[in-house]
């Protein structure tokens, strides 16, 4: 019981991460530190989706998984829970344009937020 929780607790990161990856630089927006740890879940993402480089929260679902006597995940965190559930397998490059769409959108909004504003002029 205590694996399964674990388990699930690991999987809501996941999304967590995935939701922060698509929209954390509208985040930046109020709080503009937040860029940072925004950059190194894109650089993550985009090392994930172009070279193939594994998520670790995939590995330890998998692992607190099997330790509760379930069988795991049987494919990646995305093919499983968002690929053709959340969109059609063949619409996966238009989910991850749709991303990259949302981060660029984020970081220009930012970059006019904050690089048009008068030298001195706090909010």
């Amino acid at each position: 019981m205590l694996y399964r929780l674990l388990a699930d607790a690991v999987m809501l990161a996941h999304f967590g991460f995935l939701v922060f990856l698509a929209v954390g630089g509208f985040l930046a927006w109020r709080w503009p530190r937040v860029l940072v740890a925004h950059a190194a879940a894109v650089v993550w993402g985009a090392l994930s989706v172009f070279v193939g480089l594994a998520c670790p929260l995939t590995g330890w679902e998998n692992r607190l998984r099997r330790l509760s006597g379930e069988q795991g995940l049987p494919a990646g965190f995305v093919d499983t829970y968002l690929t053709g559930v959340i969109y059609p397998q063949e619409h996966v490059l238009a989910a991850q344009l749709l991303v990259a769409g949302l981060v660029a959108a984020s970081w220009l909004g930012l970059a006019v937020r904050h690089g048009t504003r008068p030298h001195g002029v706090n909010r």
